[in-house]
């Protein structure tokens, strides 16, 4: 039903239909931004990324060659513009700069701060995958890397988000 429905409004918004293109990016808004923060690691920086993704995707829509591949195409822009933001920003932030958590984050405060830990190589295939639901295959096509070789980021990313969340509640008893 949700497939119908996104292929739908792809093809309305293929038309210069805004109304159509509106409704596909608040469909696909939270997931644009569990991918943004698992690389940009920062809500300001991921939501800059969220707004040059859906103007480039208005933009480019007509170069989209599957309507059925939407939300893959729509996700490696996003991953493309987070990269350039990163390239743009300054390596050293303040920890001044970070936000408190929402209260309904806190619940899930200790697995962000673990994902945020991880090295990005880890971080955003496990967030593709786990958060976003997307196949090996697909993560592999997303970020243009051997199926292996995600595989094996998917599997040393888990080991390492276990051993360090394990030993960081070890030393809080």
């Amino acid at each position: 039903m949700q497939e119908n429905k996104t292929e739908y409004l792809v093809k309305k918004a293929r038309r210069h239909d805004p109304d159509a293109f509106s409704q596909l990016i608040q469909l696909h808004k939270k997931d644009m931004y569990r991918v943004a923060l698992a690389i940009l690691v920062n809500d300001e920086d991921a939501s800059d990324a969220i707004q040059d993704t859906i103007l480039a995707c208005w933009e480019k829509i007509h170069s989209l060659r599957q309507v059925e591949y939407f939300k893959t195409w729509m996700t490696r822009i996003l991953i493309n513009k987070c990269y350039d933001i990163r390239r743009n920003r300054e390596l050293t932030t303040s920890l001044v700069e970070y936000e408190e958590p929402a209260r309904e984050d806190n619940y899930n405060l200790e697995l962000k701060e673990a994902l945020s830990a991880l090295n990005e190589k880890y971080r955003i295939i496990l967030t593709l995958f786990y958060s976003e639901g997307y196949h090996i295959d697909e993560i592999a096509k997303i970020l243009k890397l051997s199926p292996n070789t995600v595989k094996t980021r998917l599997r040393r990313g888990k080991e390492k988000l276990a051993k360090d969340y394990y030993n960081e509640n070890e030393k809080e008893k």
